[in-house]
């Protein structure tokens, strides 16, 4: 699937700790020109972030830790327009997609990568990225599922982000490292994304 999803090589995931924190995410990543974020059903504040961060209309807004598909579909009805999930699960994929949305499910094992190839799915996450192996086990993958790109997460910061998008199995980087400075402000978080951005550069 064609998306403006797969044209970033960061993914700043958002664990909304306070309701405070929502504008300045959004803000930040705008003006740092990162304008795309997966806000993570992690807390109560996470619908309620999708929707407002969705209504701005500058901001790219997913998704993720989805775990099942009543979750899903409360965040396409809050204005998800991506969904990203920490496992594989069919039924969240098939109403996603009925949705006409992207979704990257997580995966680790080969079973579930060949899961999510059967499901038409070429692009995935490869969660926890540094506790089952990270970049060398995708290079373990990379001589059998050679048309599979992936999106690490979990354990990826900005000291190990251009090594991460150098893989050539890579498509983006997720991590929370960006919008963990919303308690700090918007300046904070642009700063952030900016550095991100930065790496991202000089990996490609």
């Amino acid at each position: 699937m064609s998306h403006a999803l797969f044209d970033h090589p960061v993914i700043p995931l958002a664990s909304v700790k306070s309701a405070d924190h929502i504008e300045a995410i959004g803000d930040g990543l705008v003006a740092g020109g990162l304008p795309v974020v997966e806000v993570g059903l992690r807390t109560e504040h996470g619908l309620p972030a999708i929707e407002r961060l969705a209504a701005r209309g500058d901001l790219l807004v997913g998704a993720g830790t989805v775990l099942d598909p009543a979750q899903a579909r409360r965040a396409i009805d809050a204005g998800a327009q991506f969904v990203v999930t920490p496992g594989f699960d069919g039924e969240v994929v098939d109403l996603v997609r009925a949705a006409g949305m992207p979704i990257v499910p997580g995966v680790v094992t080969p079973t579930e990568v060949q899961q999510a190839l059967r499901a038409g799915l070429d692009r995935l996450k490869l969660f926890p990225a540094s506790v089952v192996g990270g970049l060398d086990l995708l290079t373990a993958y990379a001589d059998i599922y050679r048309g599979v790109r992936f999106m690490p997460s979990g354990g990826v910061s900005l000291d190990t982000l251009a090594e991460t998008l150098a893989h050539p199995l890579v498509f983006a980087a997720s991590g929370s490292w960006i919008t963990k400075h919303a308690s700090d402000g918007a300046e904070a978080v642009a700063t952030a994304a900016r550095r991100a951005l930065e790496v991202a550069r000089s990996a490609s």
